[in-house]
C-alpha cells in the first residue's frame, strides 16, 4: 500500500502537503520512499532533501506503463512508507482530454500520464488536496465530483489547504459531512512557509540556505495538522510483485564525469543508476567551483539546470571551459541536455541581454527569452549518433526559456508533439560526432540501449589509452 497526493488543479499546494507529510514522517525516524508523477526534476530534489532517498519519477510517456509499475514495486518495498506526489490536477494528462496515444496504442481520448492514470496502474488510494482559500460550501461539490468522476479511483479522503479561520473550517466540515468523506488533514493559511520560485518553477534546493529551517517548520505543522491515525495505514508500504525486467549486465568499467552543482542538477536518478549498473564509476564535479575536469575520465554528462542564472560564474571559470572544449575536441563522448547544451554553446545571453562566454564547442548561442517551450516530444533520430541509431524513436520532454541563434546543419532529431503529432521541427547537435547535445530530456529506463551505447563509446576512449 502507498498513498498518492493529488490536487483538484495545479497550484493547490500538493508539494507543500507532500513535503509536510515527508518532513513529519522523517522527524518520527520513519524511512519513506517518495515518487513524483511526471517529468519534473525540482520537486524530487525537495523530496530527496527531506527523506535522504532519491525520489523516483513515474512517467509512462518517458518510459512505459510496465516500467512505472516495475519502478514503484522495486523501490517502494525497500522502505517502511511510500508516498507519491501527483502532477497538475488529478485527471490532467497529455492533451488535457484531447486526442492522445500511448506507446503502441490506438488514438483515443485519454488522461494518459495523469495522476489518475498512475493511480489506476498501481491500484492505490488518493488523497485529494483542495485549495479552500476562496470557497466554503462549494467544497462538497468539488469533492463529490472528483470522487464520482471515475469509479475506478478510490478517494481515501481530502486535505483542506489554506483554511482561513475556525469559522471557515466549520463551514467546510458542515458541507463535507453528508459525503462521509474523511478529512485527513487541515492546513491553515501560512505566511511563514513559502518556497521561492522563478522562470522554470521552484528554486532548487541547493540555492536555498534557509531550507532546513523551512523543513523544520513543515515538520512542526505536520505533527498537528494531519489525521495520522488514518494516514499511517494508508502510507504503509507492502511487498509487491515486480514485473519482470531483464537485468543490465555490466559492460566494463569506465569513469564518467557528471556535472552536478547549482548550475547543473537536472538528472533522473534512474539514468545514473543504469550507468552504474553497466559498470560506470560516476565522478561528480562542479563546472562552477572546480579548476579542472576530473582526471582519468572517459565520458562527460552535463544535465539540465540553470546555467543562465550562474552564467557569469561559469564564464569566469575559464580553465574549466577550456578543459571541457579540449576534452570534447579530443574525442571525449559527451551528453549534454538542455542546460548542458547551453553550456557547450559559444555564449549564453541572459534575460538582461548580457553575453557570457561558454565552452564554445557548438557554433551557436543560447538566448534567454520570455517564451516557454514546454511539452512531451516524440523524437526520431535522423542519423546515427552518440546515443541512438538512425530512425530510432525516443520519447522525451522539453522545458526551457532559451533558444539558439543558429540551428544545426545536421540535427539529431526530427521532433513532434507527443499528444497530437504536430511537427516541432528538427533539433539537437551531433557534431562533433562524440557529442549528443539536445534540448530534449530523456529518461533511459525503458531505453537501456541508450546508456549501453554511451558506455560503449566511453570504452573506446579507455581502450585507446586516451585518459583525459
Amino acid at each position: 500500500m502507498a498513498l498518492i497526493i493529488a490536487g483538484e488543479r495545479s497550484g493547490v499546494g500538493k508539494t507543500t502537503v507532500t513535503l509536510t507529510l515527508l518532513a513529519s514522517l522523517r522527524r518520527r525516524d520513519r524511512l519513506v520512499q517518495s515518487f513524483k508523477v511526471g517529468p519534473d526534476y525540482i520537486d524530487p530534489m525537495f523530496h530527496r532533501h527531506v527523506t535522504g532517498l532519491p525520489c523516483r519519477n513515474l512517467d509512462p510517456v518517458l518510459t512505459s506503463e510496465a516500467y512505472v509499475q516495475q519502478c514503484f514495486a522495486r523501490h517502494s518495498q525497500l522502505s517502511e512508507y511510500a508516498l507519491i506526489e501527483g502532477v497538475m490536477g488529478l485527471f490532467d494528462g497529455i492533451g488535457h482530454g484531447e486526442w492522445g496515444m500511448g506507446h503502441g496504442q490506438e488514438k483515443q481520448k485519454t488522461d494518459f500520464a495523469s495522476t489518475a492514470h498512475i493511480t489506476r496502474l498501481l491500484d492505490l488510494p488518493v488523497v485529494l488536496v483542495i485549495d479552500c482559500s476562496r470557497l466554503s460550501g462549494s467544497v462538497a461539490a468539488i469533492a463529490h465530483g472528483y470522487r464520482s468522476f471515475d469509479p475506478r479511483i478510490k478517494i481515501a479522503g481530502v486535505i483542506l489547504n489554506r483554511v482561513g479561520s475556525d469559522r471557515h473550517l466549520s463551514l467546510l466540515k458542515d458541507s463535507l459531512e453528508p459525503l462521509q468523506l474523511p478529512i485527513l488533514g487541515v492546513l491553515r493559511r501560512q505566511d511563514n512557509i513559502t518556497i521561492p520560485d522563478r522562470h522554470l518553477g521552484l528554486v532548487p534546493t541547493a540555492e536555498l540556505p534557509e531550507l532546513n529551517a523551512l523543513i523544520n517548520r513543515l515538520a512542526d505543522l505536520g505533527d498537528t495538522c494531519f489525521n495520522w491515525q488514518h494516514l499511517l495505514p494508508l502510507l504503509k508500504s507492502e511487498p509487491l510483485p515486480q514485473p519482470h525486467h531483464p537485468p543490465c549486465p555490466p559492460l566494463s568499467s569506465v569513469r564518467i564525469a557528471i556535472a552536478r552543482d547549482r548550475a547543473f542538477n537536472f538528472y533522473y536518478q534512474d539514468n545514473l543508476d543504469l550507468l552504474q549498473h553497466l559498470g560506470a564509476e560516476l565522478v561528480f564535479w562542479s563546472p562552477l567551483e572546480d579548476a579542472d575536469i576530473p582526471k582519468n575520465v572517459q565520458g562527460m554528462y552535463f544535465g539540465g539546470g540553470f546555467p543562465e542564472v550562474f552564467a557569469q560564474q561559469l564564464a569566469e571559470n575559464t580553465s574549466v571551459r577550456d578543459a571541457v572544449k579540449t576534452a570534447i575536441l579530443k574525442g571525449m563522448p559527451t551528453v549534454a541536455e538542455c542546460g548542458g547544451l547551453m553550456y557547450l554553446c559559444e555564449q549564453i545571453i541572459d534575460f538582461e541581454g548580457k553575453s557570457w562566454p561558454m565552452a564554445g564547442v557548438l557554433p551557436t548561442s543560447a538566448v534567454m527569452g520570455g517564451r516557454l517551450t514546454l511539452g512531451y516530444r516524440r523524437a526520431v533520430a535522423l542519423q546515427d549518433n552518440l546515443l541512438v541509431k538512425a530512425n530510432t524513436t525516443v520519447y522525451g520532454h522539453e522545458f526551457h526559456r532559451s533558444h539558439l541563434t543558429l540551428t544545426p546543419t545536421q540535427p539529431l532529431f526530427e521532433t513532434s508533439r507527443y499528444d497530437c503529432e504536430e511537427n516541432m521541427g528538427c533539433e539537437g547537435w551531433g557534431l562533433p560526432a562524440n557529442v549528443h547535445a539536445s534540448y530534449v530530456h530523456l529518461h533511459w529506463g525503458e531505453s537501456r540501449e541508450i546508456p549501453q551505447q554511451f558506455i560503449k563509446e566511453c570504452l573506446k576512449v579507455a581502450s585507446s589509452g586516451t585518459w583525459i
